[in-house]
This record gives structure tokens, C-alpha cells and sequence, in this order.
């Protein structure tokens, strides 16, 4: 590598020490009501764009292990929510419009809607039931389209870490790491044994 560059390890190191802070201040209050909702909601589903969408899904994935009735939204065996359901949606930036539309859509239904982000300030955190934040405030970005599709197509995809930017996005992988903590939360409240996980695994794929 060149003088001067960061090597791997150490880019690493960097951004494990950026998620250890975060899982530090995390705010405990929020993460237990995130998990009372989902421990109380008849249905759990789950929506995100992009690579968030990608740590939505194993969330849902987990969930369905667990025994709980997880759903992807947009899937096609995804059945109609009700009143009661819980949605969980997945968005660095609280903005994208894809997302938006889902949550204003939950919420006119009469579902609950629980967002995990790092812009709680956002469209979507002001219309959710619970809000757990991941990440320091990122302004949106004036001339930056919110519509995730768009960013995508036009090249302006930018990280919701404005201070870590040049080391990409961390978002993604603190929502997962969150999530899988909340999995193993939700493992020992449910009393759930790893036969009973392993039970319930894919056996036809």
C-alpha cells in the first residue's frame, strides 16, 4: 500500500472503534421499547432500501427462527397489515422516499412503526412509534435527491457518517450488529433453546 494509506487492519480497527462508541451511547430506554414493541405486535414487518434492506431481511429471517411471524415487505407471500402489526423500518437517513411512502402507509392502516437510523431528526422519525438511533445526526445534503433509486442511478449515494465518508458507510453494519443483539435479547425473553432455532431452519433449499 502507499505511504500514508490506512491499511486494512487498520480500517478495521477504526470502524469497530466507531460502532464500540455507538454501542456505548447507545440509549437503553429506546432499544427496550423497540423490543417491547416487537415482543407485543401481533405481526412484525420489516422494509429498507439498498443495503439496508439487506439487514432488514436478515432481521426477518431471525425473527421467523425465533417462532415470531416476520414478514418482508414487498415480498409476494407478505399478507395485509392490521391494526396491531409493527413495522420495522431500516433507513440511514430517515428520508428515502420508498421508505417514507411504506411508513405513511403503516401508519394510516393503524400499525406501529419502529425506525432504526442514525437521523432521527427525519421525515420517518416523525411520524414513528419508537425511534432508535445508530448514528450522530447527518443533515441531508442540499441538491442530494432523497429518493433512494435515484441517489443510486445518478451516482450521489453518500454516507449517513459524514465524518467517516471516506471509509464508507457504517450504518449498515451497527444496524446489524444492533439487530443481532436484539435477536439474542429476544432469545433469552422467549426462552428459546438453539434445538428450537435449528428446528425451524430451512431444510428444503
Amino acid at each position: 500500500m502507499e505511504e500514508g494509506c490506512y491499511s486494512i487492519s487498520e480500517l478495521m480497527l477504526l470502524m469497530t472503534e466507531r460502532i464500540g462508541e455507538t454501542a456505548r451511547s447507545l440509549d437503553l430506554g429506546d432499544a427496550g421499547r423497540f423490543i417491547d414493541m416487537i415482543i407485543g405486535a401481533e405481526r412484525i414487518y420489516v422494509a429498507g432500501a439498498g443495503r439496508s434492506g439487506l439487514v432488514g431481511r436478515a432481521f426477518a429471517m431471525r425473527l421467523r427462527h425465533l417462532g415470531l411471524e416476520a414478514f418482508v415487505v414487498g415480498e409476494t407471500i407478505t399478507p395485509a397489515m392490521r391494526p396491531g402489526d409493527t413495522l420495522v423500518a431500516f433507513s440511514g437517513s430517515g428520508e428515502t422516499n420508498s421508505i417514507v411512502d411504506i411508513c405513511e402507509s403503516v401508519r394510516d392502516l393503524g400499525g406501529r412503526i419502529c425506525l432504526i437510523t442514525a437521523t432521527p431528526e427525519s421525515r420517518i422519525g416523525g411520524i414513528a412509534n419508537c425511534i432508535v438511533n445508530l448514528g450522530e445526526y447527518a443533515p441531508r445534503i442540499h441538491g442530494i435527491p432523497g429518493r433512494y433509486e435515484v441517489r443510486q442511478l445518478t451516482g450521489q449515494y453518500r454516507s449517513v457518517s459524514t465524518s467517516l465518508a471516506p471509509f464508507g458507510a457504517l450504518f449498515e453494519i451497527t444496524a446489524l450488529i444492533f439487530s443481532d443483539a436484539v435477536l439474542s435479547a429476544l432469545m433469552e425473553l422467549r426462552h428459546c433453546s438453539l434445538e428450537e432455532i435449528k428446528g425451524r431452519l430451512p431444510n428444503i433449499q
